[in-house]
C-alpha cells in the first residue's frame, strides 16, 4: 500500500466493471469518522455510474468495520447529543444508497464487523465471511439502538426472536453461525476470502446488470407487498428487462449455444 492509501480513509478502485470499496482505517478497526463518511459517500456516488457493473466491499487490516468510532464524538459533561443528526447525515444515506444501487454489491467481510459495521455488511446483497469474521450488535453495550438498519434487516434475515436476543444481548455470531442462519450467504477460508470475492465481483461485473438490478430490487421490495401487488412489481421489471440489449444478446447465444457477452445495457 503506498504512503498515499495509507492516508486515505477509503480505497477505490475501479477495474473491468467492478469498483472495490476498502474501508481503510485499519488502526481503529475501520471505524466511521466524518472523513471516513464523506470519503464513502463519494465512492458510493461513483458507483452509480455506468461504467460500474458490480460493487465489492471490504475492509483493510484485521478487521471489516467496528462501527462508529466513539472518539470522534467529544461531549460536554451534561450535555444530551443528538445523535440521529449522524445517522441522518451519514449512516442512513450510505444504507439507502447501497440498497438503491441497480447493480450486484458483494461485501467481503474479514474479521469483526460490529454495531453498523455489521449492519453496513448486511445491507449488501451478498455477504462472504471469513472464518474468523464475527457480526456483533454492540450497540447495547453502550445503551443505544441498532441502526444503519440493524432493527429492519436483521428480523428479515434471521426472525424476530434472533434479532431481539443479538440486539439486547450484544452476543457475537461467529461466520459459520451466520451461514446457518442465513444472515449471509457463504464463509470462506480467511485467506482464500478476497480471492473468492473478487472473482465472484467481476464475474458478476460481466453479467446482465439491467436485469440483475431488477431482480434485486423487486426482491428488496418483496416484504412490503401483498401477491398481487408484487406479480405487477415484477411483470413491470420483466417488461423493462426485456427492452435491454443483454436480454436479445442472451437469447441470441442461447439458440446459438455460445456463451454471451453481455454489455449491461
Amino acid at each position: 500500500m503506498s504512503k498515499t492509501e495509507q492516508d486515505t480513509p477509503i480505497i477505490s478502485k475501479l477495474a473491468d466493471g467492478c469498483l472495490e470499496i476498502t474501508l481503510n482505517r485499519p488502526d481503529r478497526l475501520n471505524s466511521f469518522n466524518v472523513a471516513m463518511h464523506e470519503a464513502m459517500a463519494k465512492a458510493i456516488e461513483t458507483a452509480k455510474s455506468d461504467d460500474v457493473r458490480s460493487v465489492l466491499i471490504t475492509g483493510a487490516g484485521r478487521g471489516f468495520c467496528a462501527g462508529q468510532d466513539l472518539t470522534d464524538r467529544v461531549f460536554s459533561e451534561g450535555e444530551m447529543p443528538d445523535l440521529g443528526e449522524t445517522l441522518d447525515a451519514y449512516y442512513n444515506p450510505l444504507i439507502k444508497n447501497i440498497r438503491a444501487l441497480k447493480k450486484p454489491v458483494i461485501c467481503a467481510v474479514n474479521g469483526v464487523a460490529a454495531g453498523a459495521g455489521a449492519n453496513i455488511a448486511l445491507a449488501c446483497d451478498i455477504v462472504l465471511a471469513g472464518k474468523s469474521a464475527k457480526f456483533i450488535q454492540a450497540f447495547c453495550k453502550i445503551g443505544l439502538v441498532p441502526d444503519s438498519g440493524g432493527t429492519y434487516m436483521l428480523p428479515k434475515l434471521i426472525g424476530e426472536a434472533r434479532a431481539k436476543a443479538l440486539s439486547l444481548l450484544g452476543t457475537p455470531v461467529m461466520a459459520d453461525q451466520a451461514k446457518q442462519w442465513g444472515m449471509i450467504w457463504d464463509v470462506i477460508d480467511d485467506d482464500k476470502l478476497m480471492v473468492e470475492a473478487r472473482e465472484m465481483a467481476y464475474f458478476l461485473a460481466t453479467q446482465p446488470t439491467i436485469g440483475l438490478g431488477l431482480s434485486k430490487m423487486a426482491i428488496q421490495a418483496a416484504g412490503d407487498h401483498e401477491l398481487a401487488e408484487h406479480l405487477e412489481i415484477e411483470k413491470q421489471s420483466q417488461r423493462e428487462a426485456g427492452r435491454s440489449d443483454d436480454y436479445r444478446i442472451g437469447v441470441k447465444a442461447f439458440f446459438a449455444k455460445q456463451k454471451p457477452v453481455f454489455t449491461g445495457k
